[in-house]
């Protein structure tokens, strides 16, 4: 069964360079790109208005950004390796040097997730280490975790904070349990670097994609592959889960952007309007029925998606 998702409109030329991450909150959709500005738009208004410019977050550029459940609070990281730590207070965007303190140290994390309510920061770094700190407590490190050594392109965190999924430039995707720090599941499926991982809102499945043009899904409770994607004619650059877990959004380098059933195994929606690079997809807010996503990356623009209803 095919689901059709129609544009409701962009905004365009958001960044002059390309746009390699988003963010959502409840009403706002932050990016990052490769100049020195974080830029904030309303997902509330029809016409998706700059509502902020966070000037000089990051001199070299930001290669990634990450929101809490609540959109409180943000965490980027910058191609010069600087972690800043942001706080939302009416809408509004500034850096919380208290919360950054400990994390901003760490010049060698490329990839980050954030907690659902925002506390704690996971982030893999070059040489594969895994890192995680308390942002209530100025930004301490309270675990490092050892892979194999290979450069850490993607992390995630699970909603409920028990587990840690991170893939790797070799190939590798590992599980961490944040209760034991142990690594429960080492999986296998992905022979070239994994550009994306993503847990499931319940948490039952992770899913993992790059350099193979393949999405892998995994069953967390047993680390066993039960599902591949494949349909994508390039690197799979980015994954999205819908809130339900019923939907995988991906966005790949070939420029499209398809909708997996996870039930069904199949990719119920494709938008190729673009045949540049898509960095990054994400799911928006459910308004009423309908659910919607946003997509950026080599267009410089940000699009968005709402799901025909039929009326």
């Amino acid at each position: 069964m095919s689901k059709q998702y129609l544009s409701c409109g962009s905004a365009d030329n958001a960044h002059p360079t390309d746009i390699f991450s988003l963010a959502v909150t409840n009403n706002q959709i932050l990016s990052a790109s490769g100049v020195s500005a974080l830029k904030v738009h309303s997902t509330t208004d029809p016409d998706f208005p700059l509502v902020q410019s966070i000037d000089e977050a990051h001199k070299l550029g930001c290669h990634h950004i990450v929101t809490d459940g609540n959109g409180s609070r943000s965490v980027s990281v910058g191609f010069g390796g600087e972690i800043r730590v942001w706080s939302c207070h009416d809408g509004t965007w500034s850096e919380n040097k208290t919360a950054s303190a400990g994390s901003a140290r760490s010049t060698d994390i490329w990839a980050i997730a954030l907690s659902g309510n925002g506390q704690y920061l996971a982030g893999v770094s070059q040489d594969g280490h895994i890192r995680v700190w308390d942002l209530n407590a100025n930004g301490e490190q309270i675990r490092d975790y050892e892979t194999k050594g290979s450069f850490g392109t993607c992390i995630d965190l699970s909603v409920d904070g028990r587990f840690i999924a991170s893939g790797h430039e070799n190939g590798s995707v590992y599980i961490f349990s944040t209760e034991t720090g142990r690594m429960p599941f080492s999986l296998s499926g992905l022979v070239k670097p994994v550009r994306a991982v993503a847990f499931s809102p319940g948490g039952k499945f992770l899913a993992a994609a790059g350099d193979s043009n393949v999405i892998v899904l995994y069953d967390t409770s047993s680390g066993e592959q039960v599902a591949n994607f494949s349909g994508h004619s390039a690197w799979v650059l980015s994954l999205s889960w819908s809130h339900t877990g019923e939907y995988l959004l991906s966005g790949s380098f070939d420029g499209k952007v398809k909708v997996w059933s996870v039930d069904t195994r199949t990719c119920v929606a494709t938008h190729s309007e673009t045949e540049r690079a898509v960095w990054n997809v994400k799911w928006l807010p459910k308004i009423g029925k309908s659910e919607g996503f946003a997509t950026a990356g080599a267009s410089r623009s940000i699009s968005f998606y709402r799901e025909a209803t039929g009326g």
